[in-house]
């Protein structure tokens, strides 16, 4: 069966049985908890935990999954993936444990015709419910075992929904090793299917390895998965998941590039380097595809990783040639018809792995240059240990791999001080998640009050698409993050209404201002508002006067001329969005934006600074646009709806089964909550003020809108007038009126450096005749009035040129610039091939200025703002140079 067979056969049985089809999400999780997607569950997380209201009873998807947490194991098992494709059922409520198990036996058994002998089951230890059900089914009690925590109880690794499960794994059999069930091995009895029981809510580390259940969820559901990788590979009969038709054309690319065939699960090198190159590709090009770029943190450290690593092993197949690209490709190829968004972002796929492989290749030059480095000085110090400190600063600093190191080191006769290394690397992550811990337990705190207001008040009436002034009641006044009930005259405050008028921030919009006027008189300025919760929202102010307490009935109002002002910007920004596309191309994605009060900023994928030109272009084709007065429209429709009229999803904006749309004319359709004008002009004027670059293949255009763009021509309009007053010159002539003078100044400052070393020269002549014999040498010290530090170094030069180099001798030069006392001196050839350095004549000297020598060789100086002090520096100096000169 082959794998889109797997998923029509999924998707036919849970729908017909109720459940509705869901598309995946994308792998940048909705979720400030997760790095990325790794389970199905992901995106019905407000559903388990009651925030959301769920749209459907029932749900089945195939969810896109990335998961490094096994990393070192992919190509040592046949199982593991950093990528997967999850098949998931769903009960929000609805039904539990005794329907969760039928479905997956009945599929199983009826539709995948696995043969039910070799089925086996693992339980939580204490279920006796979930042990009694599978028993009813038929599977004897012996294929039956109670695991612990470790293997079944399952959560998302964050504080979340979590719950018992019970596992379903197939026995290869005893080729793939020995008996003895899931308990015994993995490898053998692999699992399938997990069928999870979503009743409990997990805390935050207890910082000993394990978590805390701090409460039940609201009602007990369902979230099952079914790993697509694993079941193809029993149904079509292979050992390893490369081998599927999943990964088999990209095994196959992989197989021409090395000139040699995979070994199978030989458990050689070999085994494992075409396991992982295939398998990362895969990775890779998903990450890529849903926006994830490689960086130095976070999920774009991620990738990196994974990319990385992928060349590392092509290297290990004897690869020398830029891989990345041509294998990706060949996921494209493949797995474009069931994931269209691979085709789509084919060209960044390619952008992105072409230039991080010559990244990476600059990165092991560098490294390996390193590494030599510090195995010549163990040589030299006859150690057979290469440190710790050195491998983890490799990999730390240049991300250069630590087992490339231990392969380097041991062609060398050395050892790596594994230990050292493991215990920087473990500092280093002990000190990550202390400094995420303390943020998670408060922001875990703060959420716990926000669902127990919106379990007594509800969710808030957000009415501000229509109106900007409402009537309302406070429902809970909160301080730092704790409810009140009362809050006095100049306290900071968080407030919940039951219907506001004020926009929450999201999708890069900020949150609105505006004032609160209780029917008693108090008053509260509102200077921020967020979403506590989907739906929840949370208004940031201040009591300007009286006593607000719950309760208290008021009138909320919006800051319209600033509402006024971010909807221009809203608007304007889809429309760059567009431009932006529609110049460089699809690959310019959003990946972040402001949306403010006259001004926007918009973060997008691209590889190359923006040319003026392009610049020019884009900034005329957007005002162009909204010249020509488009209609914006806001519509609404399923989420399969929206996406299938072609609507693009907006970064940062949180997105249910129905979904908000908004068209600007034909050039923008944008799936978005945001607020916005009504007519193109009023979104108008845009004026781009640049471009720059926020990271590797990250750029970002900032610009003015509406009455802030035009003050701000208006502003560079009076500079411009300023400067032809100052030259007396017309605006239109002064390009040629500069361009004149600048020469003029040019020549005149080139005439005027002539003349100054002229008058140095004179100084070096005039210097050079006053040396003093000392011993067998001579010496020359002093210090020089008008003359500037960076004239004091090159007339130093200039001085011991002029003086015999075939005898030992010294110049010190001083002088006071800057409030800064300098002092330099030379050596000659003569002097120096007794092993003097010049820096040796300043040491003291620099001590008694308040500062420090340095320099190498033949030429040193000094500097410290003991100007005072100037005068008894030279003398030390002079000394120093009296004491180093010859007899």
């Amino acid at each position: 069966m082959r794998s889109d067979e797997i998923r029509t056969t999924f998707f036919d049985f849970f729908t017909s049985r109720g459940h509705t089809r869901v598309p995946s999400s994308p792998l940048i999780p909705d979720d400030p908890t997760l790095l990325l997607a790794n389970a199905g569950m992901n995106q019905f997380k407000p559903y388990f935990l009651g925030e959301v209201q769920p749209a459907y009873p029932r749900a089945t998807t195939v969810q896109k999954c990335a998961r490094t947490s096994d990393i070192e194991n992919v190509g040592r098992t046949t199982r593991h993936a950093t990528f997967f494709e999850m098949l998931g059922n769903f009960s929000f409520g609805d039904y539990f444990k005794a329907d969760a198990i039928t479905y997956a036996w009945e599929l199983l058994t009826e539709h995948y015709h696995l043969d039910p002998e070799r089925l086996w089951i693992t339980v939580y230890h204490d279920d006796d419910e979930a042990y009694d059900l599978w028993r009813s089914i038929g599977v004897p009690a012996d294929r039956i075992q109670r695991l612990g925590k470790a293997d079944n109880f399952w959560s998302m690794l964050v504080p979340g929904p979590c719950g018992p499960s019970s596992e379903i794994c197939y026995d290869r059999g005893p080729a793939f090793g020995p008996d003895g069930g899931p308990e015994a091995n993995g490898e053998r009895y692999l699992e399938i299917w997990n069928l999870v029981f979503m009743q409990n809510l997990r805390g935050p580390d207890d910082g000993i390895g394990d978590f805390p259940i701090v409460g039940e969820l609201p009602n007990k559901s369902i979230d099952t998965g079914l790993g697509l990788d694993r079941l193809a590979a029993i149904l079509q009969g292979v050992d390893t998941i490369c081998e599927t038709d999943l990964l088999a054309p990209t095994l196959a690319t992989v197989e021409a590039l090395a000139g040699r065939r995979f070994p199978g699960r030989d458990g050689s090198e070999a085994s494992v380097s075409f396991q992982v190159l295939t398998e990362h590709a895969r990775s890779t090009a998903f990450l890529i595809a849903d926006g994830v770029l490689p960086s130095n943190e976070g999920r774009g450290y991620v990738l990196r990783r994974l990319m990385r690593r992928a060349i590392r092993h092509a290297r290990a197949l004897g690869i020398d040639a830029p891989v990345l690209t041509t294998i990706t490709g060949s996921v494209i190829d493949n797995l474009a018809a069931d994931w269209p968004e691979l085709a789509a972002q084919r060209s960044l796929i390619e952008a992105v792995t072409t230039r991080e492989e010559e990244s990476f290749g600059a990165t092991l030059r560098q490294g390996t240059r390193l590494l030599d480095a510090a195995i010549s000085r163990a040589h030299t110090d006859g150690a057979n240990l290469l440190p710790g400190d050195t491998a983890f600063e490799l990999h730390d600093t240049y991300g250069f791999p630590i087992d490339l190191t231990i392969e380097a080191a041991h062609a060398a006769g050395l050892v790596v001080d594994s230990d050292r290394y493991a215990a920087l690397l473990d500092e280093q992550r002990r000190r990550a998640k202390s400094t995420g811990k303390g943020k998670t337990a408060a922001a875990m705190r703060r959420q716990n009050t926000y669902r127990e207001i919106l379990a007594r008040h509800g969710r808030t009436d957000f009415i501000g698409y229509t109106d900007t002034t409402a009537d309302t009641q406070l429902l809970a006044i909160l301080r730092d993050g704790k409810p009140v009930q009362e809050a006095s005259e100049g306290q900071e405050i968080e407030l919940v209404l039951d219907r506001s008028p004020f926009y929450a921030e999201s999708g890069g919009q900020v949150g609105d201002t505006g004032t609160i006027h209780t029917s008693d008189g108090t008053r509260i300025d509102i200077t921020d508002t967020q979403y506590g919760l989907d739906g929840f929202q949370i208004h940031t102010g201040r009591v300007t006067h009286g006593e607000a307490r719950p309760g208290q009935t008021a009138q909320a109002n919006v800051d319209t001329r600033r509402r006024a002002a971010t909807a221009r910007s809203h608007s304007a920004t889809h429309i760059v969005h567009a431009m932006l596309r529609r110049t460089l191309g699809d690959h310019a994605r959003q990946q972040g934006s402001l949306v403010a009060p006259g001004r926007l900023r918009f973060d997008f994928t691209h590889f190359a600074p923006l040319e003026d030109t392009q610049l020019t272009t884009i900034s005329a084709l957007v005002n162009d646009y909204l010249l020509d007065d488009p209609d914006v429209r806001v519509w609404h429709a399923t989420r399969a709806e929206a996406e299938a009229a072609g609507a693009t999803a907006f970064f940062g904006e949180k997105y249910g089964e129905h979904v908000r749309i908004v068209d600007i004319g034909d050039a923008s359709r944008e799936l978005c909550g945001g607020t916005h004008v009504g007519h193109g002009t009023q979104a108008g004027p845009v004026r781009i003020l640049g471009e720059s670059s926020i990271g590797a293949g990250l750029r970002r255009v900032e610009a003015l809108t509406g009455r802030d763009a035009l003050d701000h021509a208006d502003h560079e309009r009076h500079l411009l007038a300023e400067v032809g007053r100052l030259v007396n010159a017309r605006p239109d002539d002064l390009i040629a009126t500069l361009t004149k003078r600048l020469a003029a100044l040019t020549k005149a400052e080139q005439s005027l450096q002539q003349h100054r070393q002229r008058e140095l020269d004179l100084i070096a002549e005039r210097l050079a005749g006053q040396r003093r014999h000392v011993g067998s040498g001579w010496l020359i010290a002093t210090i020089l009035d008008d003359v500037t530090a960076v004239e004091l170094r090159p007339l130093t030069n200039n001085v011991l040129n002029r003086c015999p180099n075939d005898q030992p001798g010294v110049v010190i030069l001083a002088a006071a610039t800057d409030d800064k006392a300098q002092l330099t001196s030379a050596i000659t050839p003569a002097l120096a091939r007794t092993g003097i350095q010049a820096r040796e004549v300043l040491t003291t000297a620099a001590q008694v200025i308040g500062g420090g020598a340095g320099g190498n060789g033949n030429l040193a100086s000094a500097g410290g703002r003991q100007v005072e002090n100037l005068t008894d520096g030279i003398l030390q100096a002079t000394l120093a140079a009296e004491a180093l000169l010859p007899n």
